[in-house]
């Protein structure tokens, strides 16, 4: 079955999809008046509906009966990643998306290529948010991340922390680092953050003012695994600690 997403509240009878989910709907998929689609908040509700007007991008729906959507992982997890070159960090999001996370945190770092001011300039933090609905959509998730506005790493230091936060680093790395299993038994946090460097990795520098703010050192292993295929390493060895479905 199809899936859209649309901003609605629980009780609402008819909704109005977005354009560009309208124009998916019409132009694309070639559904009209009576087909039956299923429509998501981003919130976590999910209801069967059936389309009831449908013009190039305006289409309205009737939401029909609530649905069961995937379950979402116990603990929200925050991936907080290093903006990484070209594509690779569309990669990312899609996979983070994937794979469960409440939100995604793009960061600058000392060794990153891009400035704040650079990556909203060039669209890349909608294009990253239009990624992570598509991921949402394909994965059948019913709870759409935030992709939040880009910050340097110094000031995601300074927010207010999660009650676990773990800054990925290279087994070579000469700071005092745990291996990712020491969490196994530990009890379950109720949220996370999950710092992963970008290509060349963190400076020691870094990784020095993340330990002074509680952050924990966390080595996936002795390999040196590329940037953008740390987090979907990270994130699938957190969901088997943490016994995720």
């Amino acid at each position: 079955m199809h899936r859209f997403f649309a901003a609605f509240d629980v009780g609402d009878d008819l909704v109005t999809l977005p354009r560009d989910e309208a124009e998916h709907l019409t132009r694309v998929l070639r559904l009209s008046v009576g087909d039956t689609v299923s429509v998501f908040d981003g919130r976590g509700h999910e209801y069967l509906a059936r389309v009831c007007e449908a013009v190039r991008r305006d289409v309205r729906v009737q939401l029909l009966s609530s649905l069961d959507p995937a379950r979402e992982p116990t603990v929200q997890i925050t991936l907080a990643q290093a903006v990484l070159k070209g594509e690779k960090m569309d990669e990312v999001v899609r996979d983070a998306a994937m794979l469960g996370v409440s939100a995604i945190q793009p960061l600058v770092t000392r060794r990153s290529e891009s400035t704040v001011a650079a990556i909203r300039r060039g669209g890349r933090l909608e294009r990253w948010r239009r990624i992570a609905l598509a991921s949402v959509k394909q994965s059948r998730r019913a709870v759409l991340p935030d992709v939040r506005t880009p910050l340097p790493l110094e000031a995601f230091l300074d927010d207010p922390p999660s009650s676990l936060r773990m800054m990925l680093v290279e087994p070579t790395a000469t700071a005092r680092v745990e291996p990712l299993g020491v969490l196994r038994g530990m009890p379950l946090p109720s949220d996370a953050a999950v710092l992963i460097g970008p290509e060349g990795g963190w400076e020691s520098a870094e990784c020095a003012a993340a330990e002074t703010r509680g952050v924990r050192l966390i080595t996936l292993g002795p390999r040196t695994l590329r940037a953008d295929a740390v987090a979907v390493a990270a994130l699938s060895v957190l969901a088997f600690l943490w016994e995720e479905p």
